[in-house]
């Protein structure tokens, strides 16, 4: 039997995610990219943000290759010395849908 390979969309599908767990892969998402945006526009690199952190570089580089998903508390770790935090804000009515 051949191997094929599944676009994400099609290994989506048959994991049929809820809604929730769609807007929880999401949100993920865009809070690894809004950390690796804050670093480089920091212009640090990622041993530098583990100086600055006490974080360890594999550990920052495992989260920014998407390989380890991160706690809210190591993100705010991160992000806190480079001027950033996480926020809680109201869904839009469109995303309520």
């Amino acid at each position: 039997m051949k191997n094929k390979e599944l676009t994400w969309n099609q290994v989506k599908e048959k994991l049929k995610f809820t809604p929730e767990e769609e807007a929880e892969i999401q949100l993920e998402e865009d809070l690894i990219e809004a950390t690796i945006e804050a670093r480089k526009r920091n212009n640090l690199s990622q041993r530098e943000l583990s100086i600055k952190t006490g974080i360890k570089q594999p550990s920052i580089a495992r989260i920014e290759s998407r390989s380890r998903s991160p706690q809210a508390s190591t993100l705010i770790k991160l992000l806190y010395p480079m001027g950033y935090t996480i926020r809680v804000v109201p869904l839009n009515q469109e995303q309520k849908r």
